[in-house]
């Protein structure tokens, strides 16, 4: 399971490469989805560090709709890691532009696009 960072067996990854994904849902551990979620939650606090407790809520509850959504949508184990690998880095680098660009601007409570909640909406 080396390189793996989702903590998935490596059994699970080559069924679904290999097309044998019809059961793939069943097959993921309550566990693996909820390290990912979590995975997610970590995201947003990174990038919302003024969060307070009950903006952890509210964080949890997008990450975890977030996954709920990719895992409902997705055809096979691998497009759901991707999506949602993918939809982290998107929102780690459009964050990282923004916050190069904007660093003079101050910040007020306003959402607006580049806020990383808004990502998962």
């Amino acid at each position: 399971m080396e390189g793996n960072s989702w903590g998935l067996a490596e059994g699970e990854l080559s069924a679904a490469a290999n097309g044998r994904s019809a059961d793939w849902r069943t097959q993921l551990q309550p566990e693996a989805r909820q390290m990912i979620v979590n995975k997610i939650l970590e995201t947003l606090k990174r990038h919302l560090p003024n969060s307070g407790p009950e903006d952890l809520n509210q964080l949890r509850n997008i990450g975890a709709r977030f996954e709920e959504r990719i895992f409902t949508q997705a055809d096979n184990q691998s497009e759901y890691l991707r999506k949602i690998s993918l939809k982290l880095l998107s929102m780690e680098s459009k964050t990282q532009h923004s916050a190069s660009i904007n660093t003079s601007v101050s910040n007020n409570n306003n959402q607006n696009s580049t806020d990383p909640v808004f990502f998962f909406l």
